[in-house]
């Protein structure tokens, strides 16, 4: 769920800024990884949202927590890749 909602993140920080743009391949994979990473991230800052996907009472709220933050990280990793490409240009 993480991967997904940073690939579609990174794709939409991608296309709204040109000037990070990495291309659709190069938004996909680095929306992937950021996604990734701080999909793993919040439930170690936020116990309670991996207490309750372990538990059995996963919530619409931590669902959505999930997708904010794996869609969050892979803009994040988008638009700082994209500022570090630009920079070496």
């Amino acid at each position: 769920m993480n991967l997904v909602a940073g690939a579609i993140g990174g794709n939409a920080a991608g296309k709204a800024s040109p000037s990070f743009d990495l291309g659709t391949l190069g938004n996909t994979i680095s929306g992937l990884v950021g996604g990734g990473v701080l999909g793993q991230l919040v439930p170690l800052v936020l116990p309670a949202i991996s207490a309750a996907a372990q538990g059995g009472n996963l919530s619409v709220g931590s669902i959505l927590a999930n997708l904010i933050s794996g869609g969050a990280g892979g803009a994040i990793l988008t638009v700082i890749i994209g500022a570090m490409k630009n920079k070496a240009a």
